[in-house]
Order: structure tokens, then C-alpha cells, then sequence
């Protein structure tokens, strides 16, 4: 494990060049983007899931222990946010930043991307630390190409409360991205949390080591909208055609009907992956 003294997180304006927040991703493996969201975007996200929000229980309803417990005995997940919100999928997945950063971190080594899931959690009072790790670890041949494997996730964590050290924020080990073995995940002590105003963004590379932090308040709920974009010759984690409608589907634009699965995924090297006799999805879908 790296024993070098703990790093801070670097935060940023939105407004800030591409370049800048990419050479701070590639130096640390992650960023605070300060103001992603603004308070109305948030007010009317969560209007629109406080139904589906208020029905689901905590904790998880996995048979495996391991990954019950990892999903969090007080925590909310909801997931199929595509369906839930019109404010997320007309708003929040047509911000040019996403497009842009995923563009610069995927189109040249992959070709293509899309999204592998998106999850609002709500992390309640008394939850434990998530146990940490990498979100590259859904994709197993990634952990042993270390550091020099392909990027094969990228993620965006936005706060929707604020979040601080004792309600549970994001816990952190910048610079973990560059371990030459990715089996060690580190250790607590090794973390910082990301402390974020309510509409702030940390972005980071699926090879940086994190986890939900701990929620040691009795009455605060932590709440952040997370949402992963993975090469698209990788499975994503939520199947996305299966469980948005194709009326909801029809009215999004092409580029987040592509990073849905509703268009095929053409990447580096590949005449074509995800279509329909070797057509395009998109065409047989009549988008």
C-alpha cells in the first residue's frame, strides 16, 4: 500500500477549461466541480422521485452478505432514474461538461461509452462506512491491469445535501488511481472525504479508491445522486432498453439515447457492437 501523506481534493469551478479539470483527474483521480447543479435542478429532481424515494426501504434486498452489506443497512438506492425523473434525463444527462469529459477520457483509447447506472443514495443516520473500493472491481480483468489498463469507468457523485465529514461524504484516497496493484484497496485511516456544498460534483476515475462514509449524525441524511459511464464494449450495470419506455426513450436526444442503449456502440476497432444484422439499433428502433 502507498504510504505517502494523505492529499486534498482539488475543487474547481464549472467553468473551469477541460483541460484543467483532466490534468487534476489524472494527477489525483478525482475533482470537486463546484455549482453543477443548480438549487431549482435539485428541487425538481427530487420532487419528481419523492414518491418511488418514500416506498423504498433502507437497506439492501441482496441474498449475499457481503454486498448487503456493502449496499448499506440504512441506506437508500434508487435506481431507473431515467424513468423517475424528467429532470434527470432531459437536464442533468444533456449537461455538455459530461459529454465533454467522457468524451476526452473514452472516445480515443474505447471509441464509445454509456452509462452504466445512476443511483440516488441516501445514506441515513448510523450507517456504517462502505467498505472501500474501486468501481473498476465490476469489471474483474481490470484489477489486475493496474494503472496502465484502460479507463473502464468514470463517475459523477453530485450532492444533493450538503455533505460533511459527519453525515457521511464520499471517503477518498486521491492519488490510489496510480497503486501498482489495485487489490489493495487501502485503508480508512488512508481517506479523506469529499466535502460538498448541495449542487457540487466529484468526478473520478474508476481506478481511484473511495467509499460512502459513515453516518455518525442521528438525524441527518446524507443524499447524492451517483452516475457511471463505462466503455461500451463493457456491460453496464442497469439495462437500460429493458427498463426505460420507448415513448420516453423517443423524446431524448441521440447522444443520451446512445448512452442509454437505444443506439449501437462502435468501439475502437469494432465494425459495430450492440445492433440489429449488423444495422444500427437506432434505425430498427425507428429513433
Amino acid at each position: 500500500m502507498s504510504t505517502q501523506a494523505k492529499a486534498a481534493l482539488r475543487s474547481v469551478a464549472v467553468t473551469t477549461p477541460l483541460a484543467e479539470i483532466l490534468d487534476i483527474v489524472v494527477e489525483d483521480g478525482g475533482v470537486i466541480i463546484e455549482n453543477f447543479l443548480s438549487a431549482d435542478q435539485i428541487a425538481r429532481f427530487n420532487t419528481e422521485v419523492e414518491q418511488p424515494m418514500t416506498a423504498l426501504n433502507p437497506g439492501s434486498t441482496h441474498e449475499n452478505e457481503l454486498v448487503a452489506e456493502f449496499h448499506g443497512r440504512n441506506t437508500k438506492r434508487l435506481t431507473n432514474l431515467v424513468t423517475h425523473s424528467k429532470t434527470f434525463r432531459e437536464e442533468i444527462l444533456e449537461q455538455d461538461l459530461i459529454h465533454s469529459l467522457c468524451d476526452a477520457v473514452f472516445l480515443e483509447e474505447s471509441g464509445t461509452y454509456w452509462m452504466t447506472t445512476a443511483q440516488l443514495i441516501e445514506i441515513g443516520p448510523g450507517n456504517r462506512a462502505q467498505f472501500l473500493h474501486r468501481d473498476l472491481e465490476n469489471w474483474y480483468p481490470f484489477i489486475g491491469m493496474g494503472p496502465k489498463g484502460p479507463e473502464a469507468c468514470v463517475n459523477f457523485m453530485i450532492a444533493f445535501t450538503d455533505f460533511t465529514e459527519e453525515n457521511g461524504a464520499t471517503r477518498v484516497i486521491p492519488r490510489s488511481h496510480k497503486w501498482d496493484d489495485f487489490q489493495d484497496r487501502g485503508s480508512p485511516e488512508a481517506t479523506i472525504p469529499a466535502i460538498m456544498k448541495a449542487g457540487d460534483a466529484f468526478f473520478y476515475s474508476g481506478k481511484t479508491v473511495h467509499g460512502g462514509g459513515a453516518n455518525v449524525t442521528t438525524d441527518q441524511y446524507r443524499r447524492g445522486l451517483a452516475f457511471a459511464f463505462n466503455p461500451g464494449f463493457l456491460t453496464g450495470e442497469e439495462a437500460y432498453p429493458f427498463l426505460v419506455d420507448m415513448d420516453i426513450a423517443k423524446q431524448l436526444s441521440p447522444r443520451v439515447q446512445r448512452i442509454l442503449g437505444f443506439r449501437s456502440q462502435y468501439p475502437v476497432g469494432s465494425p459495430g457492437l450492440w445492433q440489429v444484422d449488423y444495422s444500427e439499433l437506432g434505425d430498427y428502433l425507428q429513433l
